[in-house]
């Protein structure tokens, strides 16, 4: 059981069958066409050779197949990764040599590491602090970012730059470069690629296709472009009329080697590497999840982290870079009916026989093919519509997105993310520490506390009784503080305090101080402290220190029973014969 939980391939592998097998093997079929054009473009867009491309997209699928979880997710290169890689190896190495390979080889050794750390060590937990708004924000701007950076690529100028304002300078200053051969095959290939997204599966069902056959074509499509641009190339000599090219391209799979280590570079991408690691990771597991529920699978978020770490190890090793599972290969992969992981390793196969027999004829192959297929690919994360529904639902949140958005626009991927995480926090600290507390009183007939804001309720002029809607900590304690102690000032009448804690799960040692400090000002004023409905493990730790000993009030299973307890307690005064028995305080147990 211990070696399935770590290899899963050890589990479904037991049950793999010919079933299986069929539908493993058309999936691998129809992701291998998709993602040969992917893979090239993203490497190109990662700023290294298109065959790294299809390097990375080998060996980490044969690892994620042995370690992974998901029976649908596709690894290998993505948009959003390939653009942090550029922006993380630029600044370490001039792009086109043999240090920037080497450092983007590393970058993907050092995050599976981390990865697989992660995984080992069950922290998971840590993508949590990239919130959905911000993922929202960083994965819009980076689309906008990756579409204009390949702007140049379509137009046959050179672009430099990782954020908007230096891509955008740096087309309008290339402006009178522009080569009308290059925009002519980037407008048809972007117009192509269009048309196979949006209307080809119609014009195809028209035609009386199967639909099984009409979404194999649609998927094959970008292939299709790659071969007619690589013919106009031929025929017409493109590169002699200024038209880039994408070159000799190696024939052949590379060798196994681990990447060359140097302290200076180690240091220089561990935080890229952190980033990328932590990112990639959401991404994955965002799609892996969706894609489960589905089929009512199972995702291990820790066990994911291994898989994505050993891919990430694997295509050091195997010559790529920093790899995760990618949204549109997925869901096809998914739709093409992978029934395992294996579907993966088939898709391996099949990129690794492409590696191996059409790399010579891709030498041909216009860039401006490669640059219309990425501006149509990352358009689709472009989603400004968060901002709308962050701005209806919630301010704090708009700001967390505009902020990413905006950071990543104008300062680049590693810093647009890091604000918008930063900026997350400070919003969960500044929320936290004003935590809802509402004053209540009793809906008539019943035995429940409501907000008096929000309900028609019964209350006693010389009780308050506010609900704490947040556990307690030492960010928040003296925000409580002040609302209790301000509210018995503001009413001479006061006798009792009760704090209604059902929704309070910890209190840690600066809230107990501020308690014990309620305790005394409250004293001071001639008014008890009581609490109510406070939660086993809380009352645990308050029955370990001496609070409950010098509380003036009790402590009570209910809110409800706190208000009989008071009731009778203030008879018992008036009238010592009137007996109090069954509104007892609780001092020695929570509910």
């Amino acid at each position: 059981m211990k070696l399935k939980t770590y290899f899963p391939i050890l589990d479904w592998g037991r049950r793999y069958n010919r079933a299986t097998l069929t539908s493993d093997l058309v999936a691998a079929v129809i992701v291998t066409i998709m993602l040969i054009p992917q893979s090239l473009a993203y490497a190109l867009l990662a700023g290294l050779p298109p065959e790294v491309g299809l390097y990375a997209s080998v060996l980490p699928l044969v690892a994620y197949a042995i370690f992974g979880t998901s029976s649908a997710l596709a690894v290998g290169p993505v948009a959003v990764v390939s653009l942090m890689t550029a922006a993380a190896v630029g600044r370490l190495a001039a792009e086109g040599t043999a240090d920037y390979a080497s450092a983007a080889i590393l970058l993907a050794l050092l995050s599976g590491v981390m990865l697989t750390v992660m995984g080992l060590f069950r922290l998971g937990f840590i993508a949590n602090f990239l919130s959905h708004p911000v993922i929202s924000g960083f994965i819009t701007a980076s689309g906008i970012i990756i579409a204009t950076s390949q702007v140049g690529g379509l137009l046959g100028i050179k672009t430099e730059g990782h954020a908007l304002p230096q891509l955008v300078m740096s087309i309008v200053e290339n402006l009178g470069a522009i080569n009308l051969n290059t925009v002519a095959v980037g407008a048809v290939a972007l117009a192509l690629l269009l048309w196979i997204r949006l209307d080809l599966k119609n014009w195809l069902n028209r035609f009386g296709l199967p639909k099984g056959v009409a979404n194999i074509i649609v998927r094959a499509g970008p292939v299709f472009v790659v071969f007619l641009t690589m013919a106009w190339s031929a025929l017409f000599d493109l590169g002699n009329k200024g038209v880039a090219l994408v070159g000799q391209v190696p024939q052949g799979l590379p060798m196994l080697a681990l990447p060359s280590f140097n302290l200076d570079t180690i240091q220089a991408l561990l935080l890229p590497a952190l980033i990328i690691s932590v990112v990639g990771f959401v991404e994955s597991i965002s799609v892996a999840q969706t894609l489960a529920a589905k089929r009512r699978e199972r995702i291990d978020p820790n066990q994911e982290l291994i898989g994505l770490g050993a891919s990430n190890v694997a295509a050091a090793i195997g010559g790529g870079y920093p790899v995760t599972g990618g949204f549109a290969r997925s869901v096809v992969n998914f739709d093409a009916g992978a029934a395992t992981p294996a579907a993966g390793a088939f898709t391996a196969i099949g990129i690794a026989g492409a590696t191996l027999l059409l790399t010579p004829f891709l030498a041909i192959l216009p860039k401006a093919t490669l640059a219309a297929t990425i501006v149509l690919a990352v358009l689709t994360l472009v989603d400004f519509s968060i901002l709308k529904r962050a701005w209806n639902y919630s301010k704090a949140d708009f700001a967390a997105v505009a902020i990413t958005l905006l950071g990543t626009l104008l300062l680049g991927v590693e810093v647009g993310i890091s604000l918008g995480v930063g900026a997350s926090i400070l919003i969960f600290l500044y929320r936290s520490s004003q935590p809802h507390a509402a004053i209540v009183g009793q809906v008539p007939g019943t035995e429940h506390y409501r907000n008096v804001k929000r309900h028609q309720v019964d209350t006693t002029p010389d009780v308050l009784s506010i609900r704490v809607d947040e556990s307690l900590y030492f960010a928040n304690a003296r925000y409580l503080q002040d609302l209790v102690i301000n509210q018995a000032a503001e009413n001479p009448e006061l006798k009792d305090v009760v704090l209604m804690c059902s929704a309070v799960n910890a209190i840690d040692m600066s809230a107990l101080e501020s308690l014990e400090a309620i305790q005394h000002q409250l004293s001071d004023l001639g008014v008890r402290l009581h609490l109510s409905e406070v939660k086993g493990p809380v009352m645990d730790r308050l029955a370990g220190t001496d609070f409950l000993a010098h509380l003036s009030g009790g402590v009570h299973l209910s809110q409800h029973q706190a208000m009989l307890a008071i009731a009778a307690a203030r008879l018992a005064r008036r009238d010592p014969a009137v007996p109090t028995s069954g509104t007892e305080p609780l001092k020695a147990i929570g509910s």
